[in-house]
């Protein structure tokens, strides 16, 4: 069976590797030029950990964690609110979870399929036109091909959704706040620790993961109603996030330039996709193209690897794909949704909005101390892999 999977950062590979386990023919298509490298750290917990132990590519992702030692948040002048472990934030557990760059897991994830998969990048899908006994694709660079099934794993932007199950907005969850995520120099000695300072429904973020000469710089608001509009204009975005730190203190006014000058600046949403069904008749999505929790959960890139095992298990042990997909949603969106749950649409307890809540969360953060949590929230457990 021919399997086309249109994404090739998380989910996509993951997915490509347990299909080809089972037999299956697979292509991923890809906008970037390459797999892309860099990024965030983002975190493995939970069942998904599992799922990189049955890869075999557990060792090899430990061996880039980047071990975060300390999160500081400051008042809004500055001075140090609290000083915490990241795990009695996160609520994981110290020395299973794994936070790894994201271009880390992306590279070892190709290098793993590399060999038995073919990989076509610098395109994307163009036209889905299903027939009855497959699916016949138009590619942007005008190729056409012949595929029995379409995976979509192409992110919370999926242009997969949009061709098949209509536009974003149908699904799209906005959580109310924004944020851009760039890069600038470590002036700061910052290594394996996170600085974060806060006003009211203003949050900055400085990242060092190790000891290098750059730091992650991110600048998060409070923002109603969601500016979708800005989503492909960086001028503007670059412009709102300016004109919402204008005249605040710490490090903010620094941030703000690098974030000017930064050629490296990711601006979206703070947004969950929710879908009533996660497949329609040969076409399927799994990753945040089926169900974004957001990054205020940390669950996005754990729910890309497990929901991936979940789908290429259901197509390897049922007859046809109408079952498989059937199979695949009923056994994995109770944890989906569990995980989305951690958040809700206002309420990120990272970036409080009024002075009274970020009273509150500081008080909360001072009151973690003691002994690291030996079990991690249940919520990223609360599946079981079939198999």
């Amino acid at each position: 069976m021919r399997v086309l999977v249109s994404g090739a950062s998380i989910a996509g590979p993951a997915v490509a590797f347990w299909l080809c386990r089972s037999g299956f023919e697979v292509t991923v298509v890809e906008k970037a030029a390459t797999v892309r490298s860099g990024g965030y750290p983002i975190d493995v917990r939970g069942t998904a950990l599992e799922v990189v132990r049955r890869m075999g590519l557990l060792p090899q992702l430990q061996a880039t964690d980047v071990a975060t030692r300390r999160l500081t948040f400051l008042n809004t002048d500055g001075s140090v609110a609290a000083s915490v472990h990241p795990q009695h934030v996160v609520g994981g557990v110290d020395g299973e979870d794994l936070e790894i760059r994201r271009g880390d897991l992306t590279d070892v994830l190709h290098a793993a399929v590399r060999e038995d998969v073919e990989f076509v990048f610098g395109d994307s899908i163009e036209v889905l036109d299903e027939r009855a006994d497959g699916v016949h694709v138009t590619f942007r660079s005008g190729a056409e091909r012949d595929f029995d099934l379409v995976v979509g794993a192409d992110g919370l932007h999926s242009r997969t959704r949009e061709l098949v199950f209509g536009p974003e907005l149908e699904f799209h969850r906005y959580l109310g706040f924004c944020f851009a995520g760039f890069t600038m120099p470590n002036t700061f000695g910052l290594s394996h620790e996170g600085v974060m300072w806060n006003a009211p429904g203003k949050g900055a973020i400085l990242y060092g993961v190790e000891d290098g000469e750059t730091v992650h710089g991110f600048l998060n608001l409070a923002c109603a109603p969601p500016p979708m509009e800005l989503l492909r204009d960086p001028d503007a975005q670059r412009a709102m996030v300016a004109d919402a730190f204008a005249g605040h203190g710490w490090e903010t006014p620094a941030m703000v330039e690098a974030m000017q000058a930064a050629d490296d600046l990711f601006f979206d949403t703070v947004s969950q996709i929710r879908m009533p069904a996660w497949s329609r008749g040969r076409v399927v999505l799994v990753g945040d193209a089926a169900h974004a929790p957001s990054f205020l959960t940390g669950q996005g890139s754990s729910l890309a690897l497990v929901g991936a095992y979940m789908l290429a298990h259901a197509l390897a042990t049922h007859a046809d794909h109408t079952a498989a997909f059937t199979a695949y949603e009923a056994s994995t969106r109770e944890f989906v949704e569990l995980n989305q749950a951690l958040v809700g649409e206002g309420d990120a307890v990272l970036f409080p909005t009024t002075a009274e809540e970020l009273e509150t969360r500081n008080a909360g953060l001072r009151s973690l101390t003691g002994e690291l949590p030996e079990t991690g929230r249940v919520e990223h457990s609360a599946l079981t892999l079939p198999g």
